[in-house]
């Protein structure tokens, strides 16, 4: 069956791995339970990057260290200091699943209203968002999944359904993941992951509850390879 990007077709349930890289809109079908799944190229930014910036073991750079495209091999000249800060703006937006540029400005001018290092106010108000702290607590295998299972209506915060990923938690906050969504393969693959662990400001009650107990520092986050948000302030304050 011939597909289109932008055209949705119901398939079983794929695991993470599983994805293709056409830009097609899959329906996930997990014990009846139907899921949109994103099916584009999840990992061009590792190749553009050159690092595997989720650490996953099927990123592209742990076997092709270099671009994309016929010309990803030529040495690159010098790297302006423009080109370094719009490096870093880029390698962290794209960490939190290449949220809009309207959302991670926004982010950082409330970064540098609050008191304190902007740069880490800016991790801060990133690890606040609902959807990764649903990425954490491993309800998802993937940042993109996660935000996902949070629009479609799998996550209550304080007891209370909401479905805006963007949304940002606060000390205290109780995420549960639904009970429908507790049975879905990809949920299950995630809880089962030994890539990552759960970070100590997320603390888990038990496999379906976690609660957001601190804002953490950057020196706190579990970044997979070295995050700059002072080169993301230096860009913003141009």
């Amino acid at each position: 069956m011939a597909l289109h990007p932008g055209e949705a077709v119901a398939l079983p349930c794929l695991n993470d791995d599983q994805q293709s890289d056409t830009g097609t809109n899959v329906v996930c079908i997990c014990k009846g339970y139907t899921m949109s799944k994103r099916q584009s190229a999840k990992y061009k930014l590792d190749r553009r990057m050159g690092e595997n910036i989720w650490g996953r073991p099927k990123s592209p750079v742990n076997k092709r260290e270099y671009g994309p495209g016929q010309h990803g091999q030529r040495r690159k000249g010098k790297v302006s200091d423009f080109g370094i800060q719009l490096r870093a703006k880029q390698k962290l937006k794209g960490y939190y699943g290449d949220v809009t540029e309207k959302q991670f400005r926004a982010c950082y001018h409330e970064a540098a209203r609050l008191k304190g290092d902007t740069s880490q106010n800016l991790i801060g108000l990133l690890e606040q968002r609902l959807d990764m702290i649903v990425y954490r607590a491993k309800f998802a295998p993937t940042i993109f999944a996660a935000r996902q299972i949070v629009s479609h209506g799998h996550i209550r915060v304080n007891g209370v359904k909401c479905n805006i990923a963007s949304r940002r938690c606060f000390v205290g906050d109780e995420i549960t993941l639904g009970t429908k969504a507790q049975e879905m393969a990809l949920v299950m693959e995630a809880q089962s992951l030994a890539e990552r662990e759960i970070p100590d400001y997320v603390a888990t009650d038990g496999a379906a509850k976690v609660t957001f107990t601190r804002v953490p520092t950057l020196d706190e986050v579990p970044y997979p390879v070295k995050m700059e948000p002072n080169l993301v302030v230096e860009f913003y304050s141009r």
